[in-house]
């Protein structure tokens, strides 16, 4: 069965708007971070603005990374959008909870949350999230929307924290929901 994994650049105090994150230099052990993610992911599931956000600037970057990241299958999950043009795309139909356990069903890699918070907090409430990835940026940014909404518990369970000389901690979570057996912990 395949995993599904949040991945997300957030603030210390939660917030998820990659616009409002502090500045750092993008270091080597970050990329690693991301390239890890690429070889593990085998789709990606969107919601509708960051799919607009991806397909308007990731079909334009070159490279292996950009290469593999966009001959990713992508879902998308979009009552708005009728046509996909970043491909290989397809609409999910259905309630998303729905649509997601039959994806996670499937063949393929693991499937991976890039942004899409509505997405990621409906998901994380259905109990559909088996990690949460995310690179924690030195700062509070004190407004903006968060990964976690406000007055939603989510337990979590470390796997793993790795700084980064920058001041950026990638940090690995399992919701409670969707602990795994120490054989899987990385």
């Amino acid at each position: 069965m395949r995993k599904l994994i949040v991945t997300e650049f957030i603030s210390v105090d939660g917030i998820a708007e990659v616009e409002r994150l502090p500045s750092v230099t993008w270091k080597d052990e970050m990329q690693r971070f991301k390239e890890d993610e690429l070889a593990d992911s085998g789709a990606m599931l969107l919601g509708r603005t960051t799919y607009e956000i991806f397909a308007g600037s990731w079909p334009k970057e070159t490279g292996d990374f950009a290469d593999r990241f966009n001959a990713l299958p992508k879902y998308v999950a979009s009552t708005s959008l009728k046509a996909l043009d970043w491909k290989p795309a397809e609409l999910l139909k259905g309630a998303l909870p729905d649509a997601v356990r039959e994806l996670k069903q499937g063949n393929g890699g693991n499937i991976y949350v890039h942004g899409s918070l509505s997405v990621a907090q409906e998901l994380l409430r259905h109990g559909l999230v088996d990690r949460v990835r995310l690179l924690s940026y030195p700062g509070a940014v004190g407004l903006g929307k968060p990964l976690f909404p406000p007055g939603e518990p989510v337990p979590l369970e470390l796997i793993s924290a790795t700084p980064f000389s920058n001041g950026v901690v990638a940090l690995e979570y399992a919701p409670e929901t969707g602990k795994s057996d120490e054989g899987e912990r990385r």
